[in-house]
């Protein structure tokens, strides 16, 4: 095959892939909690905007062994958390993941989650034609005691 054909199929093949891997959801502020030496889970948290109706279902992290999706929630007066097998995510609208709410949890975490780390998660979307596409996101790791605006938390620990 001559050069022009090879790199006319592999820039076809490249944008082919950017395609398959295209989702309508914006991630904004993603963020996990640090942890101390044994501790074996931390959650993610961050803003998610989609384009159109979507659902996040799942997500993955090569820091832990296994990845859900949260709700916290108040139960005949305690709270409660809970995984659940999706988040709607209504077109146009930001729905936030944050402590006390909604979130990724990382259990089995491989290692301590140090202040400053950058802990890679893989988000996935399901669409209304059950069409799943994914995102690779970087979450910079905070402050045991940070808040959802990146400061620290007030008041008893």
């Amino acid at each position: 095959m001559n050069r022009l054909l090879i790199a006319g199929l592999m820039l076809l093949a490249t944008t082919a892939a950017q395609a398959q891997n295209t989702a309508p959801v914006t991630v904004k502020d993603a963020w996990v909690r640090a942890t101390v030496p044994a501790q074996k889970a931390t959650g993610a948290f961050m803003q998610l905007t989609s384009t159109e109706g979507t659902r996040l279902v799942g997500a993955s992290s090569s820091a832990a062994g296994t990845v859900e999706i949260h709700e916290m929630a108040m139960v005949d007066n305690v709270m409660k958390m809970r995984a659940v097998p999706g988040i709607d995510l209504p077109a146009g609208k930001t729905v936030e993941l944050k402590s006390g709410g909604y979130h990724v949890m990382l259990l089995a975490l491989k290692g301590q989650v140090r202040e400053g780390d950058s802990v890679p998660l893989t988000l996935v979307f399901e669409g209304k034609d059950k069409k799943r596409q994914s995102i690779e996101v970087k979450a910079a790791a905070r402050p045991l005691n940070a808040s959802a605006k990146g400061g620290e938390m007030k008041g008893p620990h």
